[in-house]
């Protein structure tokens, strides 16, 4: 079974779709960790933004396996650095590249082909898994948005700086030739901007527990 979540920046989609997996005993895969795992490698090998080639050789040089339900690269976690300020400025525009989209999305049907899986993103709905048995598109307020960043952050990036990295992550993301954030057609929408984790987490479980896809798996 595939459970397919989209949504911007911020909206809540990893804490959400980790805590649905964990909660019906799922896979979580999380889409922008590996385009962040391809950012963080280019950055590593010093390839500028215009490297188009040589960034879409690197994402196809990364060992990446999940392992109990975490990223692992090359063997080792890499949370933290996939998570900085360099990796933020830069993985919109590596993301967009079509050759590591091909690479990230053909790892992500591998593994659901094996297991149930809850998968996030933004093209998740509409291009990777256009099947999907659930289809959820979380969104929040910008200004929601930049506060759970900012909350999150370990840098020192002020509320107003993160507020336009996130608008400008959203227009990049938008503008996208391939992969674009939108809104499935037949997605669920849900603005997560004055609800709590564990309140969207309950919306999205009675959804998926009440379609005859997991009523099948129980029985």
């Amino acid at each position: 079974m595939v459970v397919a979540i989209d949504g911007p920046a911020g909206a809540g989609k990893s804490s959400v779709a980790a805590r649905c997996a964990a909660e019906l005993g799922f896979v979580y895969l999380n889409s922008g960790a590996i385009y962040r795992a391809v950012t963080w490698k280019a950055l590593q090998d010093g390839l500028q933004d215009g490297d188009a080639e040589q960034i879409a050789a690197a994402a196809r040089s990364l060992d990446l396996q999940y392992r109990n339900g975490e990223l692992m690269i090359d063997g080792q976690r890499r949370d933290d650095e996939l998570h900085g300020a360099a990796v933020d400025q830069h993985v919109a525009r590596h993301s967009a590249i079509e050759a590591v989209r091909a690479m990230v999305n053909r790892r992500l049907h591998q593994i659901a082909e094996r297991q149930d899986v809850v998968v996030e993103g933004r093209d998740i709905t509409t291009v990777v898994f256009p099947r999907a048995d659930v289809k959820i598109y979380l969104d929040a307020s910008v200004e929601t948005r930049a506060r759970r960043r900012w909350q999150q952050q370990e840098g020192d990036l002020s509320l107003q700086q993160i507020s336009e990295r996130i608008i400008a992550r959203d227009e990049a993301d938008r503008r996208k030739t391939s992969g674009s954030l939108q809104q499935a057609a037949d997605a669920i929408y849900l603005d997560t901007s004055d609800l709590t984790i564990a309140e969207v987490c309950d919306r999205v479980i009675h959804t998926i527990q009440n379609t005859s896809e997991y009523q099948e798996l129980q029985g």
